[in-house]
């Protein structure tokens, strides 16, 4: 039997905007729309760090539990919404 792995991305939504500019970025492990400048910057700084931190874990986003994930963002100052688990 073939284990798959989870595909896992951050998201990133910043509701700042006044400049009109659409804001997007992509990245190993996130996606970020939206925000101001300076929110937009914050969140890519923010994502940085967390894959940094994942990289000196030895793991991969998928990988997390959830208390772990949670740890890790707020190592990163990001807030964070940790989903629910799953019904089966």
């Amino acid at each position: 039997m073939v284990r798959r792995r989870r595909k896992a991305e951050l998201l990133g939504i910043g509701l700042d905007n006044q400049d009109g500019h659409v804001r997007v970025t992509r990245g190993e492990n996130f996606r970020l729309f939206g925000g101001s400048h300076e929110t937009h910057q914050r969140m890519q700084e923010q994502c940085s760090r967390f894959n940094e931190k994942l990289a000196d874990r030895g793991k991969e986003l998928g990988e997390l539990g959830r208390q772990e994930l949670a740890d890790l963002a707020r190592e990163c100052e990001m807030n964070v919404l940790v989903p629910r688990r799953r019904r089966r």
